[in-house]
């Protein structure tokens, strides 16, 4: 009888490598050259989400290749494998951008049934668009196996030739591809020449990673350390940096410890560790798209920890990390400042951390606090009690035009813009909102409604950015407001309103708004309403026709649009953790 090499009595690839019924299993293992110590070691899956569609993705494969060399060192066996990942900033302002949310769900459910179907002990997954990030961390909650989560680190910052065709302010700062969506904008006003558009292009990207800014892979890659899912600090590094190599090793190795310890991704992922996540946003001026990540992957462990729950945490956390959009400073110089270890310990000694939550090394967040040594700059990463406003970078606004609640990114607002009243200018679509950017069709003070664009509606609940961009480019960002059922990109700046729930495809509110009604937004009090009576909503409500008709029947949208649910939950597709049956591991 075949004696097993490592005992395999509580992990999943049992069912793969143990004993005489194996023997056609075992076989594939040695065609593909292991050897037998190998084949009875943990099989740890290494998930990327490389593609050549965009720099983020890029250097995912060449990480992989580090992790993997981690996992034989701590004697496990690495099946490294890929996901898709759909890159915002290619599908960004075009029909293609429906597919961005919706592809969360697609990169959970193939890892967890490349994970399930191949009976894998372990994840290590590395993920570099807005997207993949909490889609790799969702698989891993919703399976429960020991995890670690490696981000595949940012873009270098871009900077302009210093020639006269290009204005000073793009000459005189690090530029992101938010500069670019921004510069379309100035060149549709007669502001920037195709010389000047064409020399910007070529430049404001220049190596493999994720977009500069705050935007949302960084956030999210912020909120992997902070959670306790990543190593400390490994978020941080530029993805062209070697030292990214290195993290990617001690990864492999990590999640080799916590096999052996029994640690998976639920001990690590609780409600502690997910306001610990909210509030790293927060002071850091993060994406608001945090606020559907979060609830999504609490979810997925089966905590209530919804849109309210998040913005309640934003609220009375401040703000004192200067990063881009509302800020100078790009992921570079947050990873050169110390990173996010420098930004929790500054949030302990505000008393706002739970220090007793788990974390990727096996050890609690407080004691990996306890290891670093340096501390706040000033300049990227402010003192806590001298931050740059009291109040998170991203807010919660809830009101009669937003029953369930909507979110705003306020990092970079000056307080005078905290509260906007304007007549509403309604859109069906971004679309047609874009066209009348474009040609100046909208006027100062007006509150640009966009609608038919949630998770269900749209389907897919695309970002806005090519349109806010666009007012950004006119100078228009400050005299305009804008509200929609749909998301922001992390790169988004000026007032505007995203995640109106519930959504237009649902008969809300914002489903009802006409040209003229008069809309007001106030930050200050957490407000979003608009100045109708209960008694006119309601005639409205009786009259409203039903949703929208959208060109998307059938495929994979479709099905998104028959499972997606409510945006303050996350706009998850199935029923979560709390209504499991069965526990991966223990099959």
């Amino acid at each position: 009888m075949l004696k097993p090499m490592f005992d395999k009595t509580n992990l999943p690839s049992r069912h793969v490598t143990e004993g005489p019924a194996r023997a056609p299993h075992r076989s594939y293992y040695y065609a593909m050259g292991l050897s037998k110590e190998e084949i009875h070691q943990p099989l740890v899956g290494v998930a990327t989400c490389w593609n050549e569609a965009a720099p983020c993705n890029i250097a995912l494969n060449r990480q992989a290749q580090a992790v993997k060399l981690g996992v034989k060192a701590a004697k496990g066996t690495p099946r490294e494998f890929t996901t898709i990942t759909v890159t915002d900033g290619l599908a960004m302002g075009h029909e293609g951008m429906r597919a961005s949310l919706a592809s969360r769900e697609a990169i959970a459910d193939t890892i967890e049934l490349t994970m399930r179907g191949h009976c894998y002990d372990a994840i290590v997954g590395l993920a570099g668009c807005d997207k993949s990030l909490p889609g790799m961390m969702m698989a891993m909650v919703r399976l429960n196996v020991p995890s670690v989560f490696i981000y595949g680190g940012s873009i270098l910052p871009g900077k302009a030739p210093q020639v006269d065709e290009i204005p000073e302010d793009f000459r005189s700062r690090d530029l992101t591809v938010q500069d670019m969506f921004e510069a379309v904008g100035k060149y549709q006003n007669n502001q920037l020449s195709d010389t000047a558009l064409e020399l910007l292009e070529r430049v404001a990207c220049p190596s493999a990673g994720a977009c500069g800014g705050q935007f949302t892979a960084n956030t999210m890659a912020c909120v992997s350390e902070a959670i306790g899912l990543a190593l400390m600090n490994s978020s941080g590094a530029p993805a062209p940096y070697e030292s990214r190599d290195q993290y990617a090793e001690a990864s492999g190795q990590a999640v080799m410890e916590l096999i052996k310890r029994n640690i998976r991704a639920r001990d690590v992922v609780t409600l502690d560790s997910l306001e610990n996540a909210a509030r790293v946003v927060a002071c850091t001026g993060g994406s608001t798209n945090a606020g559907l990540h979060l609830p999504a992957m609490a979810h997925e462990a089966g905590i209530d920890f919804f849109l309210d729950d998040v913005c309640e945490i934003f609220r009375d956390t401040p703000y004192f990390v200067d990063l881009k959009p509302g800020g100078q400073y790009v992921a570079k110089d947050l990873y050169e400042a110390g990173g996010v270890p420098v930004v929790m310990k500054e949030l302990r000694k505000a008393g706002l951390l739970h220090e007793d939550c788990m974390t990727a090394s096996g050890r609690l967040i407080g004691e990996e606090l306890d290891m670093i040594d340096r501390e706040a700059d000033g300049k990227v990463i402010y003192p806590v009690d001298t931050p740059i406003s009291k109040t998170g970078g991203v807010v919660g606004l809830k009101g009669n035009l937003a029953p369930e609640g909507a979110i705003v990114k306020i990092a970079g607002m000056a307080d005078e813009d905290m509260v906007f009243t304007g007549p509403a200018r309604v859109f069906e679509c971004e679309q047609d909102a874009f066209d009348a950017v474009q040609n100046r069709a909208y006027a100062k003070g007006d509150v640009i409604v966009i609608r038919n664009e949630g998770p269900a509606g749209g389907p897919g609940m695309r970002e806005m950015l090519a349109t806010t961009a666009a007012l950004s480019g006119q100078g228009m960002d400050k005299r305009v407001a804008l509200i929609t059922d749909g998301r922001f990109s992390g790169a988004t700046r000026g007032f505007c309103v995203g995640h109106v729930g519930p959504e237009a495809y649902h008969g809300g509110p914002i489903s009802l708004l006409r040209d003229g009604d008069r809309i007001t937004l106030n930050v200050i009090e957490g407000s979003i309403t608009v100045d109708l009576t209960a008694e006119e909503m309601a005639s409205r409500k009786v009259n409203w026709t039903g949703p929208r008709d959208t060109l998307y029947a059938s495929g994979a949208l479709w099905k998104y649009a028959q499972l997606v649910g409510a945006t303050y939950k996350g706009a998850v597709t199935h029923p979560g953790g709390a209504a499991e049956k069965h526990d991966y591991m223990a099959l």
